[in-house]
C-alpha cells in the first residue's frame, strides 16, 4: 500500500493506492498556500493517517505529484505560482522524518503521466503525452518509457509555450501562453468578463451549462477550446506521439472539445501521420494524480 499525495493550487488530496493502481481510500481539503507550509504538511500527515486507517494496511512509502517546477533529485519544490511561500522547501525530507518511510517528489503532471502509461490510457506505448487542464495546463511525455526531463532534471512547462503573443500576461511572463488562454481559471475570466450573469460559476459550471445549449456559456467554451485546440495540434506536430490523453476538470466536459480537436489536428498537422495518433480521455479519471503520484513510488523503487 503506497501513501500518496497530489497537490494542487486548489486543494491537495491525499490517499492509499494498491500495487495494481487502485485507490483503496482518498479525502481532500483545501491547498490555502497562504496558512504556510507547516500547516500544510500537518493536514497531509493527518488525511495519510486517516486514509491509512481507513484502508487497513502498512504503508510502504509516499509518493507526491506537486503541481509547477519540482526537483525530483533534491525532493524539493520550485517557484511555483500557485504556491507563494513554499519555493525551496524540501517536503520529501520533511514528510519522511514526519512518517518514517520512504517519499518521492515528481511534478503532478509528470506523475499523473506516469500512472496514465503503466495503468491507463497510455498502456503499451512507447510514446505518450497527457495533458491536464484544470487550474493550469500541465503536460506529461513519456519518450522511449522514460518521464522526458530537461536540462537539471527540469519539467517541461508546455503549459505555457505561445498560442497568441496578443494575449494575456501570464505569470510565467509570457503573452498569450497555452494555459493562459484555455485552462479552467481562463475560461472563467472571459466569460465572466463577457457575460456578466457568469460571474459566479466556476469553469466547470460553465461547461454543464454549455452541455445544455446555453448560448453565453457555449461562447466561453468555443473559445477556449479554439485555443485549446491549437495548443493540442502543436503538440502533435511537434512529438508526433503514440497517444494523447486528455484529463483535469474541463476534460470532463470532453464531448465539447471533441469536433474542434479533430478538426483543428487536421488542419494544422498535415506534415506528420497525424491520423496515427491517438487522442482520447485519460482512462483514470479524477484519480489520475492520486494514483500517478503513487506509480512514481513504485517505478523510484523499480516496482513497475
Amino acid at each position: 500500500m503506497i501513501g500518496a499525495l497530489d497537490i494542487g493550487g486548489t486543494k491537495i488530496t491525499a490517499g492509499m493506492v494498491d500495487e495494481d493502481g487502485c485507490v483503496l481510500a482518498s479525502m481532500s481539503c483545501p491547498t490555502n498556500p497562504a496558512a504556510g507550509i507547516d500547516d500544510a504538511v500537518k493536514r497531509m500527515v493527518a488525511m495519510l493517517r486517516d486514509t491509512a486507517k481507513e484502508a487497513g494496511g502498512m504503508v510502504s512509502g509516499i509518493g507526491i505529484g506537486c503541481t509547477g517546477p519540482v526537483n525530483p533529485k533534491l525532493g524539493t519544490i520550485g517557484n511555483v505560482e500557485f504556491l507563494p511561500g513554499w519555493e525551496g522547501v524540501n517536503l520529501v525530507q520533511i514528510l519522511s522524518d514526519r512518517m518514517g518511510i520512504s517519499v518521492v517528489l515528481e511534478n503532478d503532471a509528470d506523475a499523473a503521466a506516469l500512472g496514465e502509461w503503466v495503468w491507463g490510457a497510455g498502456r503499451g506505448t512507447q510514446t505518450f503525452l497527457l495533458v491536464t487542464v484544470s487550474t493550469g495546463i500541465g503536460a506529461g511525455l513519456i519518450l522511449n518509457g522514460q518521464i522526458y526531463r530537461g536540462v537539471s532534471s527540469a519539467h517541461p512547462e508546455i503549459g505555457h509555450h505561445v498560442i497568441d503573443p496578443s494575449g494575456p500576461l501570464c505569470a510565467c511572463g509570457a503573452h498569450g501562453c497555452w494555459e493562459s488562454l484555455s485552462s479552467g481559471p481562463a475560461l472563467e475570466r472571459w466569460a465572466q468578463e463577457q457575460h456578466p450573469r457568469l460571474q459566479p460559476l466556476s469553469a466547470r459550471e460553465i461547461c454543464e451549462l454549455a452541455e445544455r445549449g446555453d448560448p453565453h456559456a457555449l461562447a466561453a467554451v468555443q473559445r477556449a477550446a479554439h485555443y485549446f485546440t491549437i495548443g493540442l495540434a502543436n503538440m502533435v506536430t511537434l512529438y508526433v506521439p503514440e497517444c494523447i490523453a486528455l484529463s483535469g476538470g474541463l476534460m470532463q466536459s470532453y464531448s465539447l472539445f471533441k469536433e474542434e480537436i479533430q478538426t483543428t489536428i487536421q488542419t494544422n498537422c498535415g506534415f506528420v501521420p497525424y491520423e496515427k495518433v491517438k487522442v482520447v480521455p485519460a482512462a483514470l479519471g479524477t484519480q489520475s494524480g492520486l494514483i500517478g503520484a503513487a506509480c512514481t513510488w513504485l517505478r523510484h523503487n523499480a516496482f513497475v
